[in-house]
């Protein structure tokens, strides 16, 4: 293929989310002509903003972890975070974490803190076995950094690549991230403390892998980070260098269909609401997957397999303006419900709203404080609930309180003024007993979104703000491909396909898909712009690295059998 013909490449881009964004100009870079069409008059999907005279709040995402891959992006575009305006604050501490009886526990970056509250609650030999779960969550953060979030799965078979196999048992993915914490924590307090963080992945501790312990030690080795300006300031900056680069932004777009060319059996275009063809030879889908393969394209019985699958949860959260600022709020506070395991349950299990559930709150204008006007706070409450119901009026299962005995719906699901009155006044009621204020006499203003919101301004399946769950049959070769098995010039970023949801992972997955696409196109691995400088060289003398490492036979072939189980599990059992 000659250099003209690359340079000729034209690509729509259906969502403006932070997938979206990130795979456009990562296109443009390579000298693609990237069009992004938008439903919505902003960019970044969920993590974006929400203002209100003179406060400002995190629609979505509010802690930046894993922060390679942001710095890694801007790099491979040939910038750097500072060059582009973004400033990283270093929230301390992570959190402060409450329970039910009045206590709470700070969560740091700081050992000497950590080693002191710790041994608090467990004694000397906790903080000996605190350090134990760090050492193994750091294994499952590298591991899965260089093996899956670096990584394309395009079919079972990706499962027999030996780096995969040899650590299968590494990172510990059939034990649930409960399971693994308790082996090293022997209290329920410090188990709860280690394990709420699941919620990031939409799942619940019972249930989600041990692997994703990654995230516990990304906030607790790197820290949690907040831009100065609001998350979407990261969004903002990519979105600079994509129109630099030749991006073209089409916002409060709606797109009708993707365009299939039943000549070629490929995607032309997307066709937008006013009818409009807009002409393609590359389409990118960072619309909810299971949206786009239910609206966007021709039904299937695919499409209907994806309507099925297990779904992350959903919330409804409040922005508040509060008329003082409250000293008693970190910028991250966790409120956990007395009933831990049956809140969980209530969400994930039984797809309800818990009468008393665990919630987070976050104060921007703690770290940042232009995100409130002075003397005054930005507070974001948000309460994980169940996701929507398959049916086209969104219902929801409703309140815990308001289902039979045998798991009936008694109400509609529809009486939303009820399920958000009862999610306020319990946040409002925990946090009074809990920090000693009353938050509702400060609330001078107030925006919700609920499960419904979500749906609808965001085509989120089910409500569900993070997209497809992440259980082990929902993840790597069985998480949804990045490119349609039919159309192939048809491609997928997002929360829903390869490697999954947040925003560093759908960064790191923009990569993946953005290889792809110019592999599929004919690039060379060095013709690709952010590969060119990337080799490091080996160190020597002092610094030379010595290979201690034993992955024994015996751990691949266990590996290699687990893999074909699974393979196994989802080709025959589960079809």
């Amino acid at each position: 293929m000659t250099e003209s013909n690359k340079q000729q490449k034209s690509v729509i881009v259906v969502g403006a989310g932070v997938g979206g964004v990130s795979t456009a100009a990562r296109l443009a870079k390579a000298g693609f002509k990237v069009t992004i069409v938008e439903k919505n008059d902003f960019t970044g999907g969920r993590c974006s903003l929400i203002h209100h005279d003179g406060y400002r709040f995190d629609q979505g995402p509010s802690l930046l972890l894993l922060p390679r891959f942001f710095h890694e992006i801007f790099q491979d575009l040939g910038t750097s975070l500072t060059a582009e305006g973004v400033e990283l604050l270093k929230c301390e501490p992570n959190y402060n974490i409450w329970f039910g009886d009045g206590s709470s526990f700070e969560m740091s970056t700081d050992l000497t803190k950590m080693k002191k509250a710790i041994e608090a609650v467990e004694g000397i030999d906790g903080f000996e076995r605190y350090l134990g779960f760090l050492q193994e969550s750091h294994r499952h953060y590298e591991v899965s950094v260089e093996s899956v979030l670096r990584r394309n799965f395009t079919s079972i078979l990706s499962l027999a690549r030996p780096e995969v196999l040899f650590n299968l048992f590494n990172i510990h993915p059939l034990e649930s991230i409960w399971t693994r914490a308790s082996k090293y924590f022997w209290t329920e307090r410090l188990r709860r403390v280690f394990t709420f963080g699941s919620m990031y992945m939409g799942m619940s501790p019972f249930d989600a892998p041990g692997t994703y312990s990654l995230l516990q030690y990304t906030e607790l080795a790197e820290g949690i980070l907040y831009p100065r300006g609001g998350f979407h300031k990261v969004v903002e900056a990519l979105v600079n260098v994509g129109q630099r680069l030749g991006v073209e932004y089409r916002l409060s777009t709606d797109v009708k269909s993707i365009s299939i060319d039943q000549a070629t059996g490929k995607t032309n275009g997307v066709v937008l609401g006013d009818g409009t063809l807009l002409q393609s030879d590359i389409v990118i889908s960072n619309a909810d997957l299971v949206y786009t393969y239910n609206n966007l394209l021709p039904k299937s019985s695919y499409a209907n397999s994806l309507s099925k699958r297990e779904a992350s949860c959903s919330s409804i959260s409040f922005y508040w303006s509060a008329s003082k600022v409250i000293p008693e709020l970190n910028a991250h506070n966790i409120f956990l419900a007395d009933e831990y395991q049956e809140s969980f349950d209530s969400i994930f299990k039984d797809h309800l709203i818990p009468t008393k559930p665990s919630f987070y709150v976050n104060v921007p204008s703690r770290i940042d404080p232009s995100a409130a006007p002075e003397g005054r706070d930005s507070v974001v409450v948000l309460v994980p609930v169940g996701h929507l119901l398959s049916d086209s009026a969104g219902t929801h299962r409703g309140l815990s309180k308001s289902t039979g005995k045998s798991g009936e719906i008694v109400n509609s699901g529809q009486d939303w003024e009820q399920m958000i009155s009862l999610a306020r006044d319990t946040v409002i009621s925990t946090m009074k007993a809990r920090i000693g204020v009353d938050l509702a006499p400060l609330i001078t203003h107030e925006i919700i979104n609920t499960p419904y919101t979500w749906q609808e301004k965001f085509n989120l399946d089910k409500g569900a703000i993070l997209g497809l769950s992440h259980s082990i049959m929902n993840v790597l070769a069985f998480r949804p491909g990045t490119q349609h098995s039919k159309y192939k010039n048809l491609y997928f970023a997002g929360a829903s396909t390869h490697p999954g949801t947040g925003v560093p992972v759908c960064i790191a997955g923009s990569k993946i898909v953005a290889e792809q696409i110019l592999r599929d196109s004919g690039f060379k691995t060095h013709e690709i712009p952010w590969t060119q400088n990337s080799t490091k060289s080996p160190k020597t003398g002092l610094d030379k690295l010595q290979d201690t490492s034993a992955l024994t036979l015996f751990q691949g072939f266990l590996g290699a059998l687990v893999a074909i189980l699974l393979a196994y599990y989802y080709l025959v059992i589960a079809a």
